[in-house]
């Protein structure tokens, strides 16, 4: 099984629903550090280890959070790009979203994405989401091992 404590990374444009993400991650006892990035241009950078990420070591993450309103390039482009790599193919990713729009569901099910979620205006809800979400796909889900999917 993978890593229970793999880097969780959220990819999210506005500061409050990433705080509260991260909030709703540390409430819900989930040990797994979380590195958050603000638009789909970084979010590809953390994982290929380029720009300011040029440096990282360690895992790659253990899931994406993924919205799918991002300036620049969106998340649907960074899902497309994610799923075309085999080193990455096998990574879970959730969007999560404020998008209801049934367009864009579809699309990011076509792109293979491991699961779509609405996120709830209510923060509570909200919360509980969040809470639900990581504590299966990092403690529930079993994963394979880092490399066995390339």
């Amino acid at each position: 099984m993978a890593d229970s404590t793999g880097v969780i990374l959220l990819v999210e444009d506005n500061p409050d629903h990433a705080e509260l993400t991260m909030d709703a991650i540390k409430t819900s006892k989930v040990v797994n550090p979380v590195v958050w990035v603000g638009d789909g241009e970084e979010a590809l950078d953390y994982l290929y280890k380029r720009g300011k990420h040029a440096g990282r070591k360690g895992q790659d993450p253990a899931i994406c959070l993924l919205d799918i309103k991002l300036p620049g390039m969106d998340g649907l482009t960074v899902l497309k790009a994610i799923r075309n790599d085999p080193a990455f193919v096998a990574m879970p990713v959730v969007m999560l979203t404020t998008s209801q729009q049934e367009a864009e569901v579809v699309q990011a099910y076509l792109n293979h994405a491991n699961s779509y979620v609405v996120k709830p205006m209510n923060f509570d809800d909200f919360r509980q989401k969040v809470q639900d979400l990581n504590i299966y796909w990092t403690l529930t889900n079993h994963h394979p091992e880092e490399g066995a999917a390339r």
